[in-house]
């Protein structure tokens, strides 16, 4: 086998390694970093009574007649409330205070971006929203109409903050007082919840914090690539951990159920919503199948013993918006995980960190993208000329290399021999020009994420009929242009000796590229631009060695038979 081949087992090795990893990764209960499928768990869950309604799994001290009943009977009367800020339009039901709606006012939809994005909504075709209540009793829950107290409904100039304030009647000696507190330019809303014993004997109720939505996919991918949408659980001890839906079926979930930090969320492409409460306060978390389609992730806390007539409170926080890095670092530990980067968020985290800044200074992602890339290929320049070089001195030594397999055709042995001497002689090492290109690999995969996953980059623009780097070219011109950049850096490379191979190099850059036609433009923009200033760097290299650069065209033509007979 001549180095040629040897150089292409390497790179095949080095491939299986990476989606070696990557199986390795959904073993573990983890995303997928190219193609996510459902994550295999292995610890089932704890067995509930199927009739449990969209509310909780009661916790070790709550009983399933604790929990409140399914749909109800009869339609309940209940007023809706809207509230508006400079940043969210949201919804509130009468019906247990619950958050049923919620347009982000700074983001556009992805259909008509003329209207705002929906993200917790109630409709016939999308079901998300948060709710709380009391279990242990026959208590307040999601489920209990209550009153909304008269108060400001829009945040006007000047203002900072607004609240709306639920009371419930007073159920089994317990009422419950839901204060919402929204903030100027704030994602996360206050949730303060006042337990009153209004009743004779002493209670031990719980509150439970909960976001209910269907399983149905977001937009956030196609065949090509695809983004989770799902439950994920937080805790200092077992760290990030999402759960597919699919699991939730099968009632085979791992993830921590008991802990004092963390938060409970429900994530999709871009976009997060998230129950929150303070480190060092008990929580038993859960997510489980509540109804046809229709998924509930959450966490209960003890409110503790309230003898008669005394009141406690349990603070929370409600976060429904963009997976903002920063903003989600600042609410919370672990928060940012929300965005998720795989495997490599260690590189994946400094290069938002750095194309943050470039946006910075050029004020568009369009740029800034292209500005990252420059600022990677100067980074690696030194590692990138090792191999433009090597690569330079197999093209120089190609002819020679190509004489000797005519002449020793016959001899595959002598002419495996006569070929290393020809490397050592000429000081060329065949995997010179790939062992640089694959450190950089993880890199760009890092990059890859950050691209796809950035809230940023949607709906931002470019140039002319890019408007929107999140979506796909609509005339395919930057994909065209990624494929005949990709077929220019395989005519400028050598050419391998063995035929087959040689249509291989061709043959790859096409089935490769069919991916970039359904990619978002900033993903295909980054490609491109790093494949133009690979050919720039590789004809400047080229050109210093002497080895004027040549292109290489392909030849489909099929080599003539071998008769046998010896000249």
């Amino acid at each position: 086998m001549n180095d040629i081949r040897r150089t292409i087992l390497w790179v095949i090795f080095g491939f299986s390694m990476v989606l070696l990893w990557d199986k390795w990764q959904i073993h573990n209960g983890k995303q997928a970093t190219f193609f996510p499928t459902p994550v295999t768990a292995t610890a089932p869950a704890e067995n509930k009574p199927a009739d449990v309604p969209a509310a909780v799994a009661a916790a070790a001290t709550a009983s399933p007649s604790d929990v409140p009943g399914g749909a109800d009977a009869a339609p309940v009367a209940r007023e809706k409330i809207t509230v508006t800020t400079d940043v969210m339009r949201l919804t509130f039901d009468g019906q247990g205070g619950a958050l049923v709606h919620a347009e982000l006012l700074k983001y556009a939809a992805d259909g008509d971006h003329s209207q705002p994005f929906v993200l917790f909504d109630e409709s016939s075709s999308r079901v998300y929203m948060a709710q709380t209540g009391l279990i242990g009793g026959n208590y307040p829950t999601h489920k209990t109409v209550m009153t909304v107290q008269p108060g400001e409904r829009t945040l006007k100039d000047g203002q900072n903050e607004l609240q709306v304030r639920f009371e419930s009647p007073v159920q089994d000696g317990v009422k419950l007082v839901k204060t919402f507190t929204l903030k100027r330019g704030a994602y996360d809303i206050g949730v303060q919840h006042e337990v009153v014993n209004a009743g004779t004997a002493a209670i031990t109720p719980q509150l439970y914090l909960q976001l209910l939505r269907d399983g149905n996919a977001v937009d956030g991918g196609n065949a090509f690539y695809s983004t989770f949408t799902g439950p994920a659980i937080y805790t200092d001890t077992a760290k990030y951990q999402k759960v597919e839906f699919k699991n939730i079926d099968k009632d085979k979930l791992d993830f921590e159920k008991s802990s004092t930090s963390g938060y409970v969320a429900m994530v999709q492409h871009y976009f997060a919503s998230a129950w929150l409460l303070g480190d060092g306060i008990q929580r038993d978390n859960y997510a489980r199948k509540v109804g046809d389609n229709l998924y509930a992730a959450g966490m209960i806390t003890p409110v503790g013993t309230l003898q008669p007539g005394e009141t406690k409170t349990v603070q929370a926080r409600l976060f429904a918006g963009p997976q903002l890095e920063k903003t989600l670092e600042a609410l919370a530990p672990g928060l940012e995980l929300v965005k998720d980067y795989g495997w490599l968020t260690i590189l994946a985290k400094p290069l938002y960190w750095l194309l943050d800044k470039i946006h910075g200074i050029l004020g568009n992602w369009g740029w800034s993208i292209v500005g990252l890339v420059l600022f990677l290929k100067i980074l690696f320049y030194w590692l990138n000329a090792k191999a433009y070089a090597s690569m330079a001195k197999m093209k120089a030594i190609n002819p020679k290399i190509m004489e000797m397999r005519e002449r020793l055709k016959g001899n595959p042995q002598q002419m495996q021999q006569e070929m290393m001497r020809i490397y050592r002689e000429e000081k060329v090492n065949p995997m010179g020009g790939c062992f640089p290109i694959m450190i950089q690999i993880p890199v760009f995969i890092a990059l890859y994420w950050v691209l796809l996953s950035s809230v940023e980059i949607r709906h931002a623009p470019w140039i002319l009929w890019i408007t929107d780097l999140s979506a796909k070219d609509p005339f395919f011109i930057l994909p065209l242009l990624m494929t005949l950049s990709s077929l220019l850096q395989t005519a400028l490379n050598p050419v391998p000796p063995d035929p087959m191979q040689a249509k291989m190099m061709w043959f790859m850059p096409l089935i490769f590229s069919v991916m970039f036609f359904m990619f978002p433009a900033g993903l295909v923009l980054y490609w491109l631009t790093n494949n133009i200033l690979s050919i720039a760097q590789q004809w400047v290299i080229n050109t210093r060695m002497g080895v004027p650069p040549q292109f290489n065209l392909p030849s489909f033509k099929s080599a003539p038979a071998d008769t046998g007979k010896k000249k």
